[in-house]
């Protein structure tokens, strides 16, 4: 029972980090969305993002690895959109590596 128990709470914590990360992710678009960003320049954003992620080996669950490479992604595009879709000195292209934290 104690078993059980302990890893119905590692589950709990598991999707309470995905609906974290989603969380942000949702709210990231929400702004890109009112910076006007194309249609065709987040799914360029997307497809990267799955691109990176099939390539790695972080050892991280899937979803988590998505979700926070699509977070790390977008974020580098309000950066570049907030300032009228110029690269900025230091912004690295949306094809470049990722770097992926928790």
């Amino acid at each position: 029972m104690k078993m059980e128990f302990q890893m119905l709470e590692t589950e709990r914590v598991r999707l309470s980090l995905v609906e974290e990360k989603l969380l942000d992710v949702l709210q990231l678009l929400q702004q890109l969305r009112d910076l006007n960003i194309s249609k065709r320049t987040l799914g360029k954003i997307l497809l990267n993002t799955l691109e990176s992620c099939c390539d790695s080996q972080h050892g991280k669950p899937p979803i988590v690895e998505v979700l926070d490479a699509l977070y790390h992604e977008l974020a580098a595009c309000k950066l570049t959109g907030s300032r009228s879709l110029e690269k900025t000195p230091g912004h690295q292209s949306l094809s470049s590596s990722l770097v992926i934290s928790c």
